[in-house]
């Protein structure tokens, strides 16, 4: 493989988020280009609140020239599953990681973007940094390794554009889900979860079932949700071993 992975990040992450990610996959001879997505790091403050839905986003990241293969890792997932419905020709292949294709039940649905709704301006008020205690306490988060520093590097964000991007990108506003529509991807994907994050394997494995026979799940050993975080050298030879599988005229092992 020639081009570089494109590497979407989570709620309140940065590029940064995947470097341990990164290092890892150029063991595998893998390039890889990791985003600030709006609202967040260098896409972060006044001038970059994420004005518009997943759908423009999508569109905005192509018209900016992206295409390739997309990893996307919860909120980047979504960001990716709708560019691979909204410009398929963009896409060479999907990788998603702690992904969902949206909240089914409308009622739940709406709970949840009043929720965001709450939890955003509540970041306005009290700080991001008061937020991402509460944030990364959660049962979620609760195998990440020990690290004195990830609140310290998430509150550089801007307040406001990780607010914008809870009520404009949050599950919630995935309305109507995407369930129905994964069978018009036609990409090959690489479906990735922690084996320790039980729910979202539960919807991994529906994502995988719903795209197709292009479509695999693969588990992340002894990882919850962030496992790109976790285990990032499992991940990156994951995604080495899918494109080697994908792409048979690839160098063998990418040189491995």
């Amino acid at each position: 493989m020639t081009d570089p992975l494109l590497l979407l990040h989570g709620f309140s992450q940065t590029a940064a988020s995947f470097d341990h990610l990164r290092r890892a996959l150029r063991a595998h001879g893998l390039g890889s280009d990791a985003l600030d997505l709006p609202g967040h790091g260098a896409g972060s403050g006044p001038a970059h609140l994420v004005s518009g839905d997943l759908w423009l986003g999508a569109e905005a990241l192509v018209a900016a020239g992206h295409r390739g293969v997309w990893f996307g890792y919860s909120m980047g997932a979504r960001l990716a599953l709708h560019v691979a419905l909204a410009r398929p020709e963009a896409v060479d292949g999907l990788v998603l990681l702690g992904g969902t294709a949206g909240i089914e039940d409308p009622v739940e649905r709406a709970a949840r973007r009043a929720a965001d709704a709450a939890s955003a301006d509540r970041i306005e008020r009290d700080g991001l940094e008061s937020f991402l205690h509460e944030w990364l306490a959660q049962p979620l988060f609760a195998t990440l390794p020990a690290d004195p520093d990830r609140i310290a590097r998430r509150a550089t964000n801007h307040a406001a554009g990780v607010a914008s991007s809870l009520r404009r990108w949050g599950t919630g506003t995935m309305d109507p889900p995407l369930w129905g529509r994964l069978a018009e991807i036609a990409a090959p994907t690489l479906v990735l979860a922690g084996s320790l994050d039980t729910k979202f394997t539960d919807l991994g494995r529906r994502l995988a079932a719903g795209i197709g026979p292009n479509a695999r799940i693969a588990t992340v050993a002894d990882a919850g949700h962030a496992a790109h975080l976790e285990r990032p050298g499992v991940v990156a030879r994951l995604v080495a071993d899918w494109l080697d599988d994908r792409d048979p005229t690839a160098e063998a092992n990418n040189g491995r």
